[in-house]
């Protein structure tokens, strides 16, 4: 493919991502003198064509130049967002890898990708059977850096068929140690709700806010004693819908603010919890850790904004959604189009949500402890009477 051809798709990202400065080194930009015109941030992509032109003529070996472009878009595309992926013809045309899963969810991390981190692990899926923890560094997939893999190539790399193996190159968070780790892939069952109950009151684990979790939940407590406090466990809980989050909230806080859309190209929309029938719990708190994310990032805010306690560690900040847009010239790039703000103003792209008693470690009885000492605090926040009589 002539480099003409991807210098257009390649102006979008750069001029957004400001990614001129790794393509030559320069010394550091003096200061702009008062009433000095601005640089045409458009003036970086005659020097894209110069480097093409110059790779092409004076490289030893004759470079496959649809590689060189392509791993400059990703590069660009992930300096956006790790979650940016250039998808090539080939790509699109290739069949799903199988229904099959490890168990993980990573994301791209390093200056330029060169590693992934695991930011989520299901428990009692392959990957926490080989013994992966959240944290952990995975640098090669079967052999194959990272570095060079697009988000979507990641992610599909972890699927395929029933009984296949992947095997991971890894670097261990908790005892510092780099070492071969193999996965066999299996289908992942869906997980129920769990509920546990001591003298102290009740705690709901939730494994995910997919469609229909939040009826579940609702079905679950009806037959519980509201006079207990009630905790939201979501320390486990990275994936789900904000549409299903909502209803989860309007099951504490119907009719309240849950949160702000903002769409790229669009104006933004505020979110409210639907109206509705609170369960009547009056002292509830939400368990977080850095594994809680997307849908259940929206909750918590929702629900601290309130004034319930979150207790643990600050959430991950990943609430974002992506769109995919073909290209012209064949292919396709999918991008991170749409990205939440909280009900108490958390950028939950990127900042996640603060607890309220923060709790560190992996000591379950400081954790249990600390969440009954803010669940027996009355709510701070009452729900609005329009939202009662609903």
């Amino acid at each position: 493919m002539h480099p003409r051809a991807w210098l257009s798709v390649l102006s979008f990202p750069l001029v957004a991502a400001f990614s001129m400065p790794i393509l030559r080194p320069q010394a550091p930009a003096p200061k702009p003198q008062s009433g000095a015109v601005a640089q045409d941030p458009l003036a970086g992509l005659s020097d894209i064509q110069d480097v093409l032109s110059l790779v092409q003529q004076n490289y030893v070996d004759r470079p496959d130049m649809e590689k060189v472009i392509g791993g400059g878009i990703q590069a660009v595309l992930e300096r956006a967002h790790p979650f940016n992926s250039l998808l090539s013809q080939e790509e699109l045309r290739s069949p799903e890898p199988g229904p099959a899963d490890a168990g993980l969810k990573v994301i791209k991390r390093g200056g330029q990708g060169l590693y992934a981190q695991v930011i989520g692990v299901v428990p009692g899926g392959p990957g926490a059977q080989a013994g992966i923890q959240v944290g952990d560094v995975i640098r090669k997939v079967d052999g194959d850096s990272v570095g060079a893999m697009s988000a979507f190539e990641l992610e599909r790399r972890l699927k395929g068929l029933e009984g296949s193996t992947l095997t991971l190159f890894r670097f261990a968070a908790a005892t510092n140690e780099q070492n071969k780790v193999v996965v066999t892939r299996k289908r992942l069952a869906a997980r129920a709700l769990e509920l546990k109950s001591d003298a102290q009151g009740l705690r709901v684990v939730v494994p995910d806010l997919n469609p229909g979790r939040a009826q579940e939940l609702q079905k679950l407590l009806m037959a519980q004693d509201r006079q207990k406090p009630l905790a939201l466990d979501f320390r486990e809980c990275f994936e789900g819908s904000p549409e299903e989050a909502q209803r989860a909230a309007a099951l504490f806080i119907p009719g309240v603010a849950f949160g702000t859309l903002q769409e790229a190209g669009k104006p933004e929309q505020i979110l409210k919890v639907p109206a509705g029938q609170p369960m009547g719990f009056g002292r509830v708190a939400i368990f977080q850790a850095p594994s809680t994310q997307g849908a259940a990032e929206l909750v918590a805010s929702a629900l601290k904004k309130a004034g319930m306690a979150v207790v643990g560690e600050r959430s991950l900040g990943l609430v974002v959604e992506r769109a995919r847009f073909p290209l012209r010239q064949g292919g396709a790039v999918e991008l991170v189009h749409r990205r939440y703000v909280g009900a108490g103003g958390e950028k939950l792209d990127r900042q996640g949500v603060v607890p309220t008693s923060a709790v560190r470690g992996k000591d379950e009885v400081e954790h249990l402890n600390k969440l009954w000492e803010a669940a027996l605090k009355p709510v701070v926040a009452s729900v609005p009477e329009s939202a009662k009589a609903a």
